[in-house]
């Protein structure tokens, strides 16, 4: 059943109550904090925010790697009625420091390591209005980091006179904003609020369980990723524990496989390439391997084959597809079947709209299209994000309103109805793909190449097969410009994270163009493939 008051600050008010000596989060090297434990730390968090003028409806930034430190921080931000505003930790500083200063955070929680350079990103673009104030997690090392009105993270930990502040309850208030790449070069950030939160959470409690006392959750998403919502926040509304799986670990196929072992987690969930890399490399089929009890993944397409072979060795387990982008979170999912038949081909489709959203398949003017036919799914509900923060134009044109007022997202994904309501997924409208679960517009990263002086032009363009989604660039330089490669994958991890940074780069003397002068991108589609089949 939904709590009542909406707000997620509930969740560990109520997770505390119920199991104070529980661990609520482990991390990789055996650290533990219990719940008690951790609504302590966030409410004296909480306490200095608001000390500081944070309010409703405020922005915290969140530049930190996976710890028990960002999840306290997490819960402190969201008590203290602010907004959290995540980064890539691994990403370049200049994309942290914009996405901050497009979202007008008033702090940000990050490390002694990453301080300087977000300092020096923040100077380098002279963003308008002054730095933010910066936590310093760990601690010692960071003190000639600390400007005035800065605080290190044992200092608020440890000072028992923050008294915990009462917190707000409104669900219509902002409780995170993602960012996710946008088509014109800039990170777009997608606003969601507490009643948005628990829509997603309502819909898992009631579909994906019964939970167990004993569950013990995955955390592999990053926490920019909304795949991390399910795992903060499912957790907490049973009391589970969360095993948290840092950014390096998350890329291993068979040290993961070893830590679902040793850590006993029992609920996971990430996007399929990472499953079909623990299939091939993980030892999966070792005798005793405790298989988890639940399996979801989303964001990608999971390719037939790797899915039946994961699915015949952990037969016992209950999988999901889940799907939807950042604007909705989940949306539509379908369960997979306990036997994948040898001669099935296709991958499952991402299924029925995840009640109470509803959803539609129209053609281009926003009419409903008969079962049957190719169109786009659009979403409306109380799962739908309020809009993207500060650009009131990009939130417009992300929806049409119908004949009868109501708002309706654009997905841009192309999907078949069968006529039962389970959809079939059939790619995208724009230029937008999926690779291990991120979103990331070809768009952005052409925009990053142009902002190398040497680029005369620049293309990117993307292929899938069951091993993934590989994304190739191909650039003409200038006359007097150098080709290297090293050099240009150095310029591209300035400004893109390397999950966007392209896997190929490919130098022309001229990019090939249609006869309007226009580039010819299924050219180069073509030689994107030919190069990737040359041995």
């Amino acid at each position: 059943m939904p709590m009542d008051g909406r707000h997620l600050s509930q969740l560990l008010d109520a997770a505390a109550d119920r199991r104070p000596d529980h661990p609520a989060v482990e991390d990789e090297h055996g650290r533990v904090l219990t719940f008690a434990e951790l609504h302590r730390g966030a409410d004296r968090l909480a306490a200095r925010l608001s000390r500081w003028g944070a309010e409703r409806g405020d922005r915290i930034g969140l530049w930190l790697p996976k710890s028990l430190e960002a999840v306290t921080a997490i819960h402190g931000i969201l008590k203290a009625g602010a907004a959290y505003v995540p980064a890539d930790p691994t990403g370049p500083a200049t994309r942290a420091a914009g996405i901050f200063a497009a979202a007008g955070v008033k702090a940000v929680a990050t490390t002694a390591k990453l301080a300087p350079a977000l300092h020096q990103a923040w100077d380098a673009q002279e963003f308008h209005g002054p730095a933010p104030r910066l936590i310093l997690v760990d601690d010692g090392a960071g003190i000639d980091s600390l400007a005035p009105g800065d605080a290190l993270w044992s200092e608020i930990m440890a000072d028992d006179a923050l008294s915990p502040l009462p917190p707000p309850r409104d669900a219509d208030d902002l409780a995170y904003i993602l960012f996710t790449s946008g088509s014109t070069g800039k990170p777009k950030g997608v606003m969601l609020t507490h009643a948005n939160a628990f829509t997603f959470i309502d819909w898992c409690q009631d579909a994906l369980g019964p939970w167990r006392d004993d569950d013990r959750f995955s955390s592999h998403a990053p926490l920019h990723f909304d795949l991390s919502i399910f795992d903060l926040y499912v957790a907490c509304r049973n009391a589970a524990t969360l095993v948290l799986i840092g950014e390096s670990l998350a890329k291993e196929p068979a040290a993961l496989a070893d830590y679902i072992e040793a850590r006993r987690i029992r609920v996971w969930y990430s996007a399929p390439s990472i499953l079909a890399m623990m299939t091939e490399h993980g030892r999966l089929d070792r005798d005793g391997f405790p298989a988890p009890r639940i399996v979801l993944f989303a964001g990608e397409v999971f390719p037939i084959a790797p899915l039946r072979r994961l699915r015949r060795l952990w037969p016992e387990a209950r999988f999901w597809n889940l799907y939807g982008p950042t604007e909705t979170n989940v949306c539509t999912a379908h369960p997979i079947p306990d036997t994948i038949a040898d001669d099935r081909t296709e991958p499952f489709p991402i299924g029925t709209v995840c009640p109470p959203l509803e959803g539609r398949v129209v053609d281009e003017e926003g009419r409903t299209l008969p079962p049957g036919t190719l169109g786009e799914l659009v979403i409306a509900g109380a799962g739908v994000m309020r809009g993207y923060f500060g650009q009131p134009e990009l939130t417009d044109a992300a929806f049409f309103v119908a004949d009868d007022g109501r708002r309706w997202y654009r997905t841009g994904d192309l999907v078949i109805d069968d006529g039962a309501g389970c959809h079939q997924f059939h790619g995208r409208r724009d230029r937008m793909v999926k690779k291990r679960g991120y979103r990331i517009e070809l768009g952005e990263i052409e925009s990053a190449l142009y902002r190398n002086e040497g680029v005369d032009r620049a293309a990117v363009v993307a292929q899938s097969d069951d091993s993934g989604v590989s994304i190739s660039a191909f650039v003409a330089l200038k006359a007097d410009a150098k080709k290297s490669l090293i050099a240009m994958k150095r310029h591209c991890s300035v400004y893109l994270p390397n999950y966007m940074i392209p896997d190929t780069i490919t130098f022309l003397n001229s990019l090939p163009a249609t006869s309007t002068d226009k580039i010819d991108y299924q050219k180069l589609k073509a030689m994107a493939a030919e190069e990737g089949s040359t041995p």
